[in-house]
Order: C-alpha cells, then structure tokens, then sequence
C-alpha cells in the first residue's frame, strides 16, 4: 500500500515524487479530492465577495452618517448660542452641557474615520492616484507605523554614516551627487509614509509635516549644484551640518521612542503617534536634553543660510542655488525654531497654571 501525504498536512517536507500519485486509482482519488476542494474554494470565494459587498455598504453608510452628524451639530451649536442668551439659569447649565459634548464629538469622528476609507489628500493624489490606502485593523496600522519608524532609523544611519564618508574620507562630486540622491529619495518616501499614516489616524501635523517638504527641495536644489569655487566653499560646512542633523535625529529616535512607549502604557498618548525630527510636549516628562542640540541645530540653519546669502553677493557667483538654498535654510531655522520654542513655552505655561491650581 502506497503512502500519500497532502502538502497541507505534517510530513509535507517529504519529497514531491513521494507526493505524486503514480497509478490511474491514485490519480483518480487525487482528482476527486481536488474537486471537493474546488467546491469548497468556489464556496469560500462567493462568501468572501458577499462580506466584501456588505463590508464596502457598511462603510459608505458609516462616513455618509458621520458626515451628517457633523453638520447636524454645527447647526445644533450655532442654534444653542443664539438661545443661550434668553433662557433660564438652569437651562443655561444643560446647553453648557450639550456643547461640551459637542466639543468632544470630533475626536471621537477622528478614532472611527481612522478605520473607514477616505479621498486622498492633494500630494497622494498626484503620487499614487486615487488609491485606497486606509488600513482597516489595528494590527495593519501598528505594522505599518512600526515599519515607518525602522525605516527611518535605518536610512538616519545611514545618512550618518554616508555624510562621515563624504566629510572626512572622500572628496568626490560624484559621491556628493549620490549622497543628495540619497536625501531626496529619503525625505520624498518620509512625506508619502506620513500622508499615508496621517490617512490612518496619526496625529502629527503642522510644521513637523512641512518640514519634510522644506527639506526635499533643499536637497534637490543641492543635487543640482554644480561643482565649482562656491560649492567646495560651502562643501565641508552641509557636509558637517548633515552628519550633525543625522547624529541628532538618531538621539531622538532613542529618545522619543521611549517616552511613546511609556506614555502609551499609561494610556496618555495615542498609539498611532509617530517619533517627529523636533520637540512636542509629550517629550518633557523625564530629560529635556536634547533641547541644546535641538537649538544648536536650529541656529546652526541659520548660519548656514546667512553665509550662503553672503556668498550669493559675491561677485564670481553665478549659481541660482546659492541664493535658493539661503531661502530654504532661513525657512528651515524659522520654522523649527519658532515651533520649538512656542511647544516649551506651551508647556511651561501649562505647568505654571497646574501650580497655581494646586494652590
């Protein structure tokens, strides 16, 4: 008597002449049983086309409800201000209620539109088209973010790594090229993760978006730079200032991811946010150090961006670069400082006003 083992059983890792059938009986039985299991995909694949067709009616209904309830309270609460001011005391006390659950109203639309399909913001629309990219379970989204955050780590040492090589060991146009190849390729996939994660519920905004924009011009404008007196003047000094950025953005990542996963476990911080290449509030709990880098590094912009402008006055200069990059540094200082020190003064004020209600 033969003996079969099915692929899908244990004892599959015996070879495939031991699992082919090699008489008509056998070949026979083996066609049956492949009829049986195409009923049966047959039939798993028409229930899966159904669940799909109710899922997809599911989250059309939901958004259009979402939608709805979102005009209905912005009438509610345009129509609770203006009768507010002719009413009793105790009805005032009930349409103060109702408007402070109407301020919580958003957020929670923002927790379930997490999960439900949306139109592409402008950038994804023109990168990838109108293609659905909303990730439908936790365990996606949490995957997805994980792998951002490994990426970016991998690509911050390697960034350190290929600015140290370019800074102290080779002094070639060519590899230069490659290196500012490289950050643009590096900040262009940064923004169309982010868009993405944003899709999926995360919450960074503002600024820290902006910035990797702001960021993907300067290092296309730099890969144009052709070779000559003004870029090996200014050369050694983005070289540096890069391998610092990139120093600084791994000591965040440590950082930052840190306090994430301690916040989280508290409850205190969403587990869709992301590490960012700046200071937010959340990082003040526990060692502020790295504010000086932080600052070091916003100042350090701004010395860049006056000496290229300097540079830009010159009379051999001939580059539209010089200037272009100049813009682009100051725009880079002004942002990241000026967010910066508007989150520690935000936090400080906070903590102050949490004193002065304890007393």
């Amino acid at each position: 008597m033969r003996f079969k083992t099915r692929p899908d059983q244990p004892g599959s890792s015996i070879s495939n002449m031991a699992l082919r059938p090699t008489t008509f009986s056998d070949c026979l039985q083996e066609w049956e049983d492949l009829e049986k299991d195409y009923q049966q995909v047959q039939e798993t694949h028409r229930l899966y086309k159904q669940k799909l067709d109710e899922l997809t009616k599911l989250q059309t209904s939901c958004s259009a409800s979402i939608a709805r309830q979102r005009k209905r309270l912005k009438e509610l609460s345009q129509g609770l201000s203006e009768c507010r001011a002719g009413v009793l005391p105790e009805e005032a006390s009930v349409i103060d209620g109702i408007k402070a659950l109407i301020k919580e109203r958003p957020g929670i639309f923002f927790e379930m539109e997490a999960f439900l399909p949306k139109k592409n913001g402008l950038y994804l629309s023109l990168v990838l088209g109108n293609v659905n990219v909303t990730l439908l379970s936790k365990q996606a989204k949490f995957a997805y973010k994980d792998e951002y955050e490994k990426f970016k780590l991998c690509l911050t040492i390697l960034l350190l790594l290929f600015s140290f090589t370019c800074r102290f060991l080779v002094s070639n146009r060519a590899v230069d090229s490659l290196f500012n190849f490289l950050l643009v390729w590096y900040y262009c996939t940064l923004t169309i993760r982010e868009s993405i994660l944003i899709n999926n519920g995360s919450r960074i905004k503002g600024w820290w978006v902006f910035h990797h924009y702001v960021s993907t011009f300067l290092s296309g404008v730099m890969l144009t730079w052709p070779d000559g007196k003004l870029y090996q003047m200014f050369r050694n000094q983005f070289l540096a200032y890069s391998l610092y950025q990139s120093l600084v953005q791994f000591l965040q990542y440590y950082y930052q991811s840190g306090c994430l996963y301690r916040l989280r476990a508290l409850g205190e911080r969403h587990n869709m946010d992301l590490t960012v290449e700046g200071f937010q509030s959340w990082m003040w709990r526990g060692l502020t150090f790295l504010l000086p880098f932080l600052f070091f590094g916003h100042f350090w912009q701004l010395y860049n961006g006056l000496c290229l402008f300097w540079m830009a006055r010159l009379p051999e200069c001939r580059e539209w670069q010089v200037l272009m990059c100049s813009f682009t540094f100051l725009v880079l200082f002004l942002g990241n400082f000026c967010t910066t020190l508007g989150v520690v003064y935000q936090k400080l004020q906070n903590k102050s006003q949490g004193r002065a209600k304890r007393l």
